[in-house]
């Protein structure tokens, strides 16, 4: 998907299951930046969970060797997301467009109610 000069790079849902398909070990990574009551919602399976309440401490967390897919709710807070990363030595990182509204619409999968240990740990 070509950005404009300025935006923030984007993909769709569809995109990032696909990208998510082929990973492997050294593929993307997909960081949802929503917070812990949004999780038991609902939550994409292997997704890290960086909540946006506590980004700004822990983003280094995250590795710069990796493509970066960055999902909110709908696209808000993943798009900031997004961009503080680029502005700080990110290279590859893309906003999920729609976020998890976007991906169950879709009709992909999730998981819904408590998060289990270890779940969303890098």
């Amino acid at each position: 998907m070509t950005q404009p000069a300025g935006a923030i790079p984007a993909i769709d849902v569809s995109e990032t299951a696909s990208r998510l398909k082929a990973g492997g070990p050294e593929g993307p990574i997909l960081v949802d930046v929503r917070e812990d009551d949004e999780l038991r919602v609902a939550r994409v399976a292997g997704a890290v969970h960086l909540p946006m309440s506590s980004f700004a401490d822990r983003y280094a967390e995250l590795p710069q060797n990796r493509p970066l897919l960055v999902m909110c709710a709908t696209g808000g807070r993943s798009s900031a997301a997004t961009a503080f990363l680029l502005r700080n030595g990110w290279t590859d990182v893309v906003n999920v467009v729609g976020g998890i509204t976007a991906w169950q619409r879709a009709g992909m999968p999730v998981k819904t109610g408590p998060v289990e240990p270890g779940e969303g740990e890098l």
